[in-house]
């Protein structure tokens, strides 16, 4: 009877392991994100980082994509992550505000003048461990930016910033806020998916954004007037669930961080850069009024404003303990220089 007895729980217990083993030889992470599920910033980074992570772990590793808000709201991608709601997010520092005070300081004007500069320059501040510690609560997959942000509006030409007088611009972030304050606009924040509705039914005059979003979004099917003044860039952090990653398997973390770091934020940076040229190309055969404000931190109208915008942001900073904020900006610029040379 005990020898009957043993072998049913020698049987039970080979069962267990190989459900377990089947379990483990088949993950699925869910990952969230607010772009639109046919856009090329899905298709040629999100969905092409999961299927490299897929063919690295061996088929071991599924992910889940949930493009447009589906899984959690842009604005609450970054603690959704955090909680577990999704195993991977990529989202938009800046929708948590606030939270993310050093990495902003790459948003500031000149800082970087295309999407590849400021990815590298992001994930070099990583890298060094400048901002690092703004991620303790979660494993940071890579990082990038948008190209820098201009001004769209619908009936507005934007040639000084006398023009943006009372106008309800969409800002992206409070960094890029307060630089539309200093412009002399009144910002108004949303997420990038409600900005078409808005500027439709008239809630909004304008809107801050790089050409790329104007093509992801079809912005210029609305907006008629654009002003090249690049005063602010996006930061865009991709991230994991910590508890997520320890639960998988030492083959499986391994396919996770063979797909980490300066590598998929170049591949980023490319993807936007490309979508920037498209984005204008469109508002140009539309036959759209473009104005190109160069260098305008010299710039007799624009620079004022954005010089104090800089300098007010790096301010507030040290107000809120943050003596470091003036070592971060210094870092930031440094690696613009060394990730103008490796673009170069």
């Amino acid at each position: 009877m005990n020898r009957v007895l043993s072998r049913c729980l020698l049987a039970a217990s080979i069962a267990g392991l190989t459900a377990a083993s089947a379990a483990q030889a088949s993950t699925t992470l869910r990952m969230s994100h607010f772009w639109p599920d046919g856009s090329g910033i899905n298709q040629e980074i999100f969905q092409a980082w999961a299927e490299a992570v897929q063919e690295a772990s061996g088929g071991e590793l599924t992910i889940e994509n949930y493009p447009s808000q589906t899984l959690t709201r842009a604005d609450q991608a970054y603690q959704g992550a955090v909680n577990g709601i999704s195993d991977i997010a990529i989202t938009a520092q800046g929708y948590t505000a606030g939270r993310f005070p050093l990495s902003q300081i790459v948003e500031l004007p000149g800082v970087s003048d295309t999407a590849s500069q400021g990815a590298c320059i992001l994930q070099t501040l990583y890298d060094d461990g400048h901002i690092a510690s703004e991620y303790d609560d979660t494993k940071v997959l890579f990082m990038f930016t948008t190209g820098p942000g201009y001004l769209h509006t619908v009936d507005n030409d934007i040639q000084s910033p006398a023009d943006l007088s009372g106008l309800r611009i969409r800002r992206p972030t409070a960094v890029a806020g307060e630089m539309l304050e200093q412009l002399g606009a009144q910002p108004v924040g949303m997420p990038a998916p409600d900005i078409y509705t808005s500027l439709q039914r008239g809630v909004i005059d304008g809107l801050s954004f790089p050409w790329e979003g104007m093509k992801v979004f079809r912005l210029n099917e609305l907006a008629n007037y654009h002003t090249q003044v690049p005063f602010y860039s996006l930061i865009f952090v991709a991230t994991m669930n910590q508890r997520s990653f320890d639960r998988l398997s030492d083959e499986q973390q391994a396919a996770i961080e063979a797909n980490m770091g300066m590598q998929w934020s170049e591949v980023a940076g490319g993807v936007f850069d490309g979508l920037d040229e498209a984005g204008k190309q469109e508002a140009e055969e539309a036959g759209h009024t473009i104005r190109v404000i160069d260098n305008p931190l010299e710039h007799d109208d624009w620079a004022g404003p954005l010089q104090a915008g800089i300098e007010n942001y790096l301010s507030e900073l040290e107000g809120r303990g943050l003596d470091n904020a003036r070592e971060v900006y210094e870092a930031a610029m440094a690696a613009r220089e060394a990730c103008s040379v490796e673009q170069g």
